[in-house]
């Protein structure tokens, strides 16, 4: 296996990321590297994360996720930290995160990425790609909707404009009004000519809407599934935990559900819910996102099918998005 070639080791701050990770790049990347053979079967290996607990503050934790791989398109090995600190003050953020990425080949440094950015890059990203990978060719999705206003939501919207550009409108809900308010403005300036707009209620935009992209820590359904258009899809993001859930099992019964990686049927409330309840099994998931890139399973199979994608990541998307940022900055400095 040929070593990464030399080059002094750097660091990519989220400013950088930005730059470095345009969507269309980083969609377009993560499809061809889910979709590679040799990777998706096992190429790429991806322990389970661990979290250590830490005296230092209340409820204080710090996760550790690695993956590597020793093919030669991917000879990088990627170790995600994580630290949860709850007490922090509002002014500081409870989760930060950072990326070190080596050699495979070597063990050698050589990058340390702000973590937080690559995420948020990285899970929008993965949402886009597989909204694209389900969306219906002759019937291009005009009308997006979002539930929730975090730090997440304009990357979701920004991402999915960027596979989807007859997008026309989105409609935005939250909460808390002023936050929902905040993020119009912000979706607006940064695409005039957009309609954007502030809905008071989710079901308004779930029965209007193409592609319906979640990213709330709700523990109740907020998607209600009768709601749903014939042809829509349905991207669920928030949930990571089997409390969580943002959409009911109505939603999950009419639509077609895919998964990214097997973790989500073990993470993710509204499959774990679903399961126990004896409305939803394993079988009937119809694929991973891998398999979709990789077209090994049958996406959308006609315009008015409802599609389901529930994601909850796993260090196999930060490697490949690690991989990008870092290639693509050495390439930008040999050629300075």
């Amino acid at each position: 296996m040929a070593a990464p070639p030399p080059h002094p080791f750097v660091y990519i701050d989220a400013a950088a990321l930005h730059s470095l990770l345009p969507f269309p790049s980083l969609i377009a990347h993560l499809r061809a590297g889910l979709a590679h053979p040799e990777l998706s079967a096992g190429g790429i290996q991806c322990p389970q994360r661990v979290s250590f607990p830490l005296p230092t503050a209340p409820s204080a934790a710090l996760l550790l996720m690695p993956s590597w791989c020793a093919h030669p398109s991917l000879p990088y090995l990627a170790l995600k930290a994580v630290t949860s600190f709850p007490s922090n003050s509002p002014r500081l953020p409870s989760v930060h995160a950072a990326v070190s990425l080596f050699s495979s080949a070597t063990g050698a440094p050589l990058a340390s990425i702000e973590g937080s950015a690559l995420t948020l890059l990285r899970t929008a990203a993965v949402s886009a790609l597989a909204a694209s990978l389900l969306a219906s060719p002759s019937h291009p999705p005009s009308v997006l909707a979002l539930a929730g206003a975090g730090a997440l939501a304009p990357y979701l919207a920004e991402a999915h404009l960027a596979a989807h550009p007859s997008i026309s409108r989105v409609l935005v809900w939250n909460r808390t009004r002023s936050k929902s308010a905040e993020l119009v403005a912000r979706l607006r300036d940064a695409n005039p000519g957009l309609a954007v707009e502030e809905v008071g209620g989710m079901d308004e935009a779930v029965a209007a809407a193409d592609i319906v992209s979640c990213a709330t820590g709700s523990r109740e359904p907020i998607v209600r599934g009768e709601l749903l258009r014939p042809g829509a899809h349905l991207d669920l993001v928030g949930s990571f935990t089997p409390e969580m859930r943002e959409c009911d099992d109505e939603a999950l019964r009419r639509g077609r559900v895919f998964i990214d990686f097997e973790a989500a049927m073990e993470e993710a409330g509204e499959l774990v819910g679903a399961v126990q309840r004896g409305v939803f099994r394993r079988s009937d998931v119809a694929g991973t996102l891998a398999e979709l890139a990789a077209g090994a399973v049958e996406g959308r199979r006609s315009d008015d099918e409802i599609t389901v994608f529930k994601s909850v990541g796993t260090a196999v998307v930060d490697l490949l998005a690690a991989q990008l940022a870092y290639e693509t900055h050495v390439a930008a400095a040999k050629g300075a």
